[in-house]
């Protein structure tokens, strides 16, 4: 195997799905099991679903009365569809259309039905994926052509997080209520999860990073980051990498086929 290491950072489940496509990549482009890196999960972050009556309650309240959901994440979809236990279109008199930033949170919504019902549920995404973001999803937004300040929209997300798109509509006159449907859960850094990471060459290490808040959490590990490499889908979490004291920060486009190439591409180096 190579004496190169790539870190994968994010949350256990999410992280596998991205290792094997990375691996089944890797050996559809000429690598082998003894040129192939090895590949090491840290999830920085835990993503705690809530599990709340109340907040079931309120949410379903105010799906009623909502001209638009929004979900900022994958992890916002799973943990909402987990909570409420039905089937989006069950939740209101009438679909309420839904906005996300990105193609992981359109297979998401797929994976639960959404969008794909007899009569199906508006989705409003960005259609580039250079524009996968909040900033992007603006963008889509206004091209509804609505008069925001008579809107109701609803945001899903995890506690704390960035509160861009939130503070956009707002600033429209947007009646805006978020909920918080789960925490992120840091590593303990005295995790069996570090191992790995102690003994590994960092000079020779890639790690792909695709949070903010798990970046600047990392830079409390005081690891040798100078040395490594980071490969980041966004210019936010290039500029928390940087700030960490990475030693080279890339930035690619957004999505795993772009981190997987940009992986093999730093591989042939």
């Amino acid at each position: 195997m190579s004496n190169k290491t790539i870190v994968i950072t994010r949350p256990s489940g999410q992280a596998r799905q991205l290792a094997e496509a990375l691996q089944a990549s890797l050996l559809n482009n000429g690598f082998t099991p003894d040129t192939s890196p090895q590949i090491i999960s840290l999830p920085l972050l835990t993503i705690a679903p809530k599990g709340d009556d109340v907040l079931v309650g309120q949410i379903i309240a105010a799906l009623m009365a909502a001209d638009l959901a929004i979900f900022v994440s994958p992890n916002a979809i799973e943990c909402t569809m987990r909570l409420l236990e039905r089937s989006w279109q069950d939740l209101s008199d009438e679909s309420v259309p839904i906005g996300v930033v990105g193609g992981s949170s359109m297979a998401a919504l797929k994976h639960h039905g959404i969008g794909l019902e007899s009569n199906p549920t508006k989705i409003i995404a960005p259609q580039n994926n250079s524009q996968w973001d909040s900033e992007g999803l603006w963008a889509e937004l206004q091209k509804l052509s609505w008069d925001w300040s008579t809107k109701r929209v609803i945001i899903f997300k995890g506690e704390g997080g960035r509160d861009w798109l939130a503070d956009a509509l707002k600033h429209a006159g947007t009646q805006v209520e978020a909920f918080s449907v789960y925490a992120r859960v840091p590593l303990d850094l005295n995790s069996p999860a570090w191992k790995g990471i102690y003994e590994m060459d960092f000079a020779k290490s890639l790690w792909l990073l695709t949070s903010s808040e798990a970046v600047r959490y990392l830079g409390q590990a005081k690891l040798p980051l100078d040395l490594a490499t980071a490969i980041c889908p966004h210019h936010n979490i290039a500029d928390a990498a940087e700030q960490i004291g990475f030693g080279e920060v890339f930035t690619c486009e957004p999505g795993d086929e772009a981190l997987i190439a940009a992986s093999q591409a730093w591989l042939s180096i």
